[in-house]
């Protein structure tokens, strides 16, 4: 047993089962007595102590101390492959924080899938005071006692995507935990387990190559925690956000496109103009082809935009779906000219200049992943292409069969199509550039444009960027660590509980982890549906301190939150979002700096925001109070 201590931080390693334990204060953090560190390969797995060759030193330098393990050489079946790596466990002075580093050394003989290091925590206790802390989503509060059972992932619990808005996790016991922060995400992310009852829950990262290859250092950085809940996690990691430059408030994209200010306080509309589900597409209705297809002018939008007008709404952002000929999720990227049956450019441009006389924000949906082989100028040598040398297809969407474009040629194409809106004189204010921050990055093995996963956020990010230089907000489908930086606005954040039928079980308690880090960041419109008689969005819409949502038409019928809903009438709806706006007029360049339990009731919910403003929610008797920071407004009400 090697142990390792600075100040009141302290690591023990057993070099007989290569397992680790962290101390801090007496507060013990051990690895889960049935797991063994290993790496997945096609074929099988192999365990790190299955190395021919195991050493172990520990290392002393400048910025802190450590134990490094060189694992050499493996057999598989009669032969030995000289695949080597080591890995790296230290304790930075300064911070007290514990990093664990995978290297790869020598990838001669052994095509690596994924790595399992380090492992999950042994979290055992059939306790409310244990829970665990996920992204999937919003946030995830996951007590060890919670009766439902954590189901699917989305997205595998790749960071960077809807299952892991942030590269982090956390587990807290008693008032002491740890944040484990992936510090190299673009090729990682996380499994968890937690069955009906508990008694316990286990989260752990993997890595998988980059190209085929591991190729560069993994890291895992451990920060150990006392007196601590959730909060203290999400102010720790941001933090860190800080520290690494990223961290990019409202108020600052405000500075360099004063627009930002507009859409602060604006309800949303998404809604859209032509739909065409092709017959080779799995969206296709063979039993009633009358739903495959639907049209409405872009003269009727415009009139249905000044009725809104003579309702009372005072500041609106419309989401303009299936504005161009080829129709919604059709042969992207080349997604010209403005429907001609809808009203051609011209019917456009008054609609856009209808929006502009109104004082209301207009924007478009677009996209530049989802590459259709109908695209007149598809051309498959573009498409992402695996190291296998396949190249990825599917027909789910609208537009029929279609690939994945490399992301290294999308900001051509939206210079190229947004420099063809202003040659029509169609001037959004904003621009929607679908699935960039809710699908993981894509690689693409084509030596003509080599991409790895981290070249391909890179690459998303070029095309916000661009956006921003031409006084145009950029916007995606949900939110992400990585691009909030360079993107103002998403189609939502929601909690995941959101996605799935309205009553479905919890997987735990939502709790806004995200919004904990990036709240003042970000603009987040929220689903204002009744779902029920015993639940109704609003509340966490504005527990959020988000914008809402006036009309929301989902593209597709049960899919992405859009379910059937208790309708309340125009009028009401208005009134509703009316009171949401005000209050993210009051709060959206704010820190959300604190969320509690109200007395540790999870059903009464409040937050605190940096201008003193509380917001608290009784989710069972349906009501919510809004005590404004500045003047000490006091607004309380029963929804309904």
């Amino acid at each position: 047993m090697t142990n390792i201590k600075v100040n009141s931080v302290k690591i023990c390693f057993d070099e007989e089962n290569l397992r680790f334990t962290l101390y801090r204060d007496g507060t013990a953090w051990e690895w889960n007595p049935s797991y063994e560190p290993y790496l997945e390969y096609q074929g099988g797995k192999l365990r790190f102590k299955d190395a021919v060759s195991i050493s172990h030193e520990q290392v002393e330098n400048g910025v802190g101390t450590g134990i490094r393990s060189r694992y050499e050489g493996f057999r598989i079946g009669e032969v030995e492959i000289p695949y080597v790596f080591e890995t790296y466990v230290w304790i930075e002075r300064t911070t007290e924080d514990i990093y664990f580093e995978w290297i790869p050394v020598c990838e001669e003989g052994l095509r690596v899938d994924r790595v399992y290091w380090p492992g999950e925590m042994a979290f055992e206790e059939k306790k409310e005071s244990w829970h665990t802390l996920l992204n999937l989503q919003q946030g995830l509060l996951i007590p060890n006692t919670w009766d439902t059972k954590l189901g699917e992932i989305f997205f595998g619990g790749y960071f960077g995507t809807a299952g892991g808005y942030m590269p982090w996790f956390s587990q807290i016991k008693e008032g002491e935990g740890y944040l484990a922060l992936c510090e190299t995400p673009w090729n990682a992310g996380y499994q968890a387990e937690h069955p009906a009852g508990g008694p316990y829950t286990h989260v752990n990262v993997w890595f998988e190559p980059s190209l085929g290859r591991m190729e560069y250092r993994r890291v895992m950085r451990y920060s150990l925690l006392g007196d601590c809940d959730y909060n203290d996690m999400c102010k720790r990691y941001r933090r860190y956000v800080n520290e690494q430059g990223r961290l990019r408030t409202l108020r600052e994209k405000a500075a360099r496109v004063p627009l930002v200010d507009r859409l602060v306080g604006c309800s949303f509309i998404h809604t859209g103009i032509k739909t065409n589900v092709r017959e080779d597409s799995d969206f296709y209705d063979k039993e009633n082809p009358e739903k495959n297809n639907h049209l409405t002018t872009f003269e009727e939008r415009e009139v249905q935009m000044r009725e809104l007008h003579k309702a009372g709404v005072k500041k609106l952002y419309l989401h303009l779906d299936g504005w161009a000929q080829p129709g919604y999720d059709n042969q992207h990227p080349d997604y010209t000219p403005a429907c001609e049956e809808a009203g051609g450019w011209k019917g456009m441009r008054s609609l856009v200049d209808a929006m502009h006389d109104l004082g209301y924000l207009f924007g478009i949906h677009d996209q530049y992943r989802d590459y259709y082989l109908s695209a007149p100028s598809f051309d498959e040598d573009y498409s992402c292409r695996l190291v296998d040398g396949s190249i990825p297809k599917h027909q789910r969407w609208a537009g029929g069969p279609q690939s994945f474009l490399c992301a290294t040629q999308a900001p051509y194409y939206v210079r190229r199509n947004f420099e063809e809106l202003r040659k029509h004189q169609v001037e959004p204010d904003c621009a929607y550039l679908d699935v960039f921050t809710c699908n993981e990055g894509d690689e693409c093995n084509n030596p003509r444009h080599r991409m790895s996963r981290r070249d391909c956020y890179e690459a998303r990010k070029l095309c916000f960027e661009y956006l921003l230089s031409q006084g145009i907000l950029p916007s995606s489908e949900e939110v992400s660590d990585w691009c909030v930086e360079s993107m103002v606005f998403s189609h939502y954040a929601p909690y995941d509980f959101m996605m799935r039928e309205p009553g479905s079980p919890k997987y735990g308690i939502p709790v806004p982890l995200f919004n904990l880090v990036y709240h003042d960041c970000l603009i987040e419109p929220w689903m204002m549906d009744r779902v029920s008689d015993g639940e109704d969005y609003m509340l966490y819409a504005l527990l959020n301190g988000g914008a809402p949502y006036l009309l929301r038409d989902g593209a597709y019928p049960n899919f992405d939150g859009s379910f059937k809903t208790v309708g309340l009438g125009l009028r009401e709806d208005i009134r509703r979002c009316s009171i949401v706006c005000e209050l993210h007029e009051r709060v959206a360049e704010c820190e959300m700096v604190r969320h509690e339990m109200v007395d540790g009731d999870y059903s009464v919910q409040r937050t605190v925001f940096s201008d003193g403003t509380t917001v608290t929610v009784d989710l069972r008797k349906q009501t919510y109070q809004i005590v404004y920071g500045i003047d000490r407004e006091r607004e309380e009400k029963k929804i309904g």
